[in-house]
């Protein structure tokens, strides 16, 4: 694919907007797709206001902001992606409303355009099964900021062509991303190893042995995570946190692991989704007072080491259930949501045994297969090597 080949973008949203940006700035000419004009609109003042920032921060000329907005065009007709040599759509989550716009896509590129989608949740084969020619279907999930984290996971469908993830992984490259490449399982790699980082959070809230402000202030201070769980739902929505948990849950047939908890489905109801409506696990109204935290470091370090550990003992999992190599596991984590570290790494250095040994305590208190080991870190624990090819028993015994 070189930069002269056109990419479409359907859906004018804050992804696809930030999905077009990233493509025209690649160099690519990009052709920007949604029915409604007044999103078409908003979405170009909004790249305005951007490159506007950029330049004004001396981050770009004016010469080169301007190309990059002159290689976006928009549209409110599918029929103008004719000459689309890949369509990514970025449009509203539900498997019936995307099927029928690729169909509909189908109908009108050429028989080698590449079609993509950015889904989160939605399974990639069952996509590709609604088209005549699944071979060129792929799923391309970026991060929201899109032009600012540098993960995409890479997901090709049963029926992709073999040859189209490798094709994509370079296309990505060359778009100044971080390609990882994962296996069409519920969640993919960030949304399914970063599920204890919520769940574990309001399970230690939950039993009352921090609160809210506390287990922030662990996760942070002493963790090094740029945001605490709560503060991370308020911003994400605790609406579409629980929803993406839910749906997760769901698709693994209901693994205990995933279990969304009541009380953040309280909050849904109760419409305390976070900073969007003012209200969540912290308050944000113009009278609020901030919580202070408990910044006890034994606590803390209590707190950061148990919701750690289930982290660490999920991304194992992934690489045990072939979901992605533990390099990808451990670059999506940091590319796509921030981690100060990759988890498998970090689990290394604190030593596999440890981690075991935690997540046996937990199991033996609990008795609940939610802390269930994986086997592949127990067995790599157990013959002292590590994921990256390096010894990594506990510091204490090395």
């Amino acid at each position: 694919m070189t930069t002269t080949t056109l990419i479409g973008v359907v859906g004018a949203g804050t992804m696809g907007r930030g999905i077009a940006q990233i493509a025209a700035t690649a160099g690519h000419p990009v052709l920007l797709l949604d029915q409604d004009e007044a999103a078409l609109s908003h979405a170009k003042e909004g790249l305005n206001r951007i490159f506007a920032r950029l330049i004004e921060k001396g981050r770009m000329d004016t010469r080169t902001a301007e190309a990059i907005l002159s290689r976006i065009t928009t549209s409110t007709r599918i029929e103008d992606l004719s000459d689309a040599g890949m369509v990514l759509e970025a449009i509203v989550e539900k498997a019936e409303v995307k099927a029928a716009l690729f169909q509909s896509l189908e109908k009108i590129v050429a028989p080698d355009a590449v079609l993509a989608t950015n889904t989160s949740s939605l399974s990639v084969t069952g996509l590709a099964a609604s088209l005549q020619h699944p071979e060129r279907f792929i799923g391309l999930h970026f991060f929201n900021p899109a032009p600012l984290l540098p993960l995409v996971e890479v997901v090709p469908a049963l029926q992709s062509d073999k040859a189209l993830a490798d094709e994509m992984c370079t296309t990505m490259r060359n778009w100044g991303k971080q390609p990882a490449l994962a296996k069409d399982t519920p969640g993919f790699i960030v949304n399914r190893v970063a599920r204890p980082f919520y769940g574990e959070a309001i399970r230690i809230l939950e039993e009352g042995a921090a609160d809210v402000a506390t287990i922030d202030w662990a996760m942070t201070s002493l963790g090094g995570f740029k945001m605490g769980p709560f503060e991370l739902m308020d911003l994400i929505g605790n609406d579409i946190n629980y929803a993406v948990t839910e749906s997760v849950w769901t698709a693994f047939h209901f693994d205990p692991r995933y279990q969304p908890s009541f009380s953040q489905k309280r909050n849904v109801e109760a419409g305390w989704y976070g900073r969007k409506s003012g209200r969540g696990w912290h308050s944000y109204g113009e009278d609020a007072v901030a919580s202070s935290p408990i910044q006890d470091k034994d606590l803390g370090q209590a707190i950061l080491w148990r919701i750690l550990v289930m982290l660490v003992n999920e991304a194992a999992d992934a690489v045990f259930w072939g979901v992605a190599s533990a390099e990808d596991v451990d670059a999506a984590m940091k590319g796509g949501v921030n981690y100060p570290k990759g988890l498998l790494s970090w689990a290394e250095e604190m030593g596999l045994d440890r981690c075991v040994a935690k997540l046996d305590e937990l199991q033996q208190h609990y008795g609940e297969a939610r802390y269930r080991c994986s086997p592949l870190l127990r067995q790599r624990a157990s013959e002292g090597r590590g994921f990256f090819g390096q010894s990594a028993g506990s510091p204490e015994s090395t």
